[in-house]
């Protein structure tokens, strides 16, 4: 027996086949396009938003992990999956028998490869966390030679082009990646797979596209930020593709002068009419959302009142008619003529949208609509 959840999230297949589909535009056929899913698709839902995009024109699918790429494997998701981070050195035969390309940059992982391994070299060109010196890129190339290594791909990612309204430094990034190239073409070296671009830079600079491009969380429907948009110049339309919802588990009368919840942080000035949620920082509303945040009820804002629990949160619906229990409330998304986003929520808790999506806690039921 399985119940019904309070609290879901929805997936939007149509919004994302839409961005997908803008990004194609943009790109071209010629150029692949791999959907970053990482981080349980940036708090979407792997699984869902995975099955989604491999049937609707994506050609590679990014994860973060072993765990994640073995998983899309056991749901017999077959497109070519590359593990942007660390493998362990113990668990490369894992990758390796799974068909999983993975990331190369250091010796040690190169040592444990065999000639069935599918390898990209992820070249440091100023982001300095992953990545290999441009001294070193040729040796690491030969050594996949000479082990009979597939050098699949040579890829880098950029420090700051989704930041800044001056892409200089990522431009420099990219001629240090150019100057790879240039050395692994001097070594006679061909690499099937060139790639640089983030969502930023795929949306901004077609010159850090070679052939095949990294879309993350634009493919979401999200800008990467403030920046990126401005200088976008409206040339694309993204659709937000999670809705958050919950519903009304609870509605009470508050007389003047009392207070709601811990801490008696908030206090009525006139006779209230307040909701409880039943949905907390347990399943990633921020704790910092106390008294700052707002929901939608019947496509009105509700303010949150008091501090955020564990699993309750408190909302004003004094001014909202009609209101009764286990009415729909969207914490994240539309309702109605209004939307909370999540650069709103991520200015109040002073963050970025990234992290309010994949905060969302991943227990939570993901339902594609």
């Amino acid at each position: 027996m399985k119940a019904e959840p309070l609290t879901t999230v929805e997936i939007s297949k149509k919004n994302l086949i839409h961005n997908l589909g803008e990004f194609r535009k943009r790109v071209g056929k010629r150029i692949k396009i791999m959907a970053v899913v990482k981080a349980n698709a940036y708090g979407h839902g792997i699984l869902e938003v995975a099955k989604i995009v491999s049937r609707n024109g994506a050609d590679w699918l990014g994860v973060a992990s072993l765990e994640e790429g073995l998983l899309l494997r056991q749901e017999k998701i077959n497109l070519p999956i590359l593990v942007l981070g660390y493998i362990p050195l113990s668990e490369i035969g894992k990758a390796i028998k799974e068909d999983l390309s993975f990331v190369v940059y250091n010796r040690q992982t190169l040592e444990k490869a065999n000639q069935k391994a599918k390898v990209h070299l992820k070249l440091e060109t100023g982001t300095n966390r992953q990545g290999i010196d441009l001294k070193e890129i040729v040796f690491f190339a030969k050594f996949c030679q000479k082990k009979n290594i597939f050098l699949e791909g040579i890829y880098t990612h950029y420090a700051n082009i989704e930041d800044a309204l001056d892409p200089s430094f990522a431009m420099e990034q990219l001629e240090v990646f150019k100057k790879a190239l240039q050395l692994l073409k001097q070594a006679r070296i061909e690499i099937p797979l060139k790639h640089t671009a983030c969502s930023a830079a795929t949306i901004l600079f077609s010159q850090t596209y070679f052939n095949l491009v990294r879309v993350g969380i634009s493919l979401y429907g999200l800008w990467p930020s403030k920046e990126t948009k401005i200088s976008a110049q409206n040339s694309l339309e993204l659709k937000p593709v999670l809705s958050w919802k919950t519903k009304i588990a609870q509605i009470k009368r508050v007389e003047k002068g009392e207070s709601v919840g811990y801490g008696r942080t908030w206090w009525a000035t006139r006779k209230s009419k307040i909701a409880v949620l039943p949905v907390g920082y347990w399943d990633g509303y921020d704790r910092k959302l106390s008294n700052s945040g707002r929901v939608l009820i019947h496509g009105q804002f509700a303010p949150v009142v008091g501090r955020v629990c564990m699993n309750m949160i408190m909302v004003d619906v004094t001014d909202i008619s009609g209101v009764g229990l286990e009415d729909e409330v969207v914490l994240l998304g539309k309702q109605g003529k209004n939307e909370v986003t999540a650069e709103e929520l991520a200015e109040k808790i002073g963050t970025i949208n990234y992290e309010v999506v994949t905060r969302i806690n991943p227990l939570l039921s993901r339902k594609v609509v």
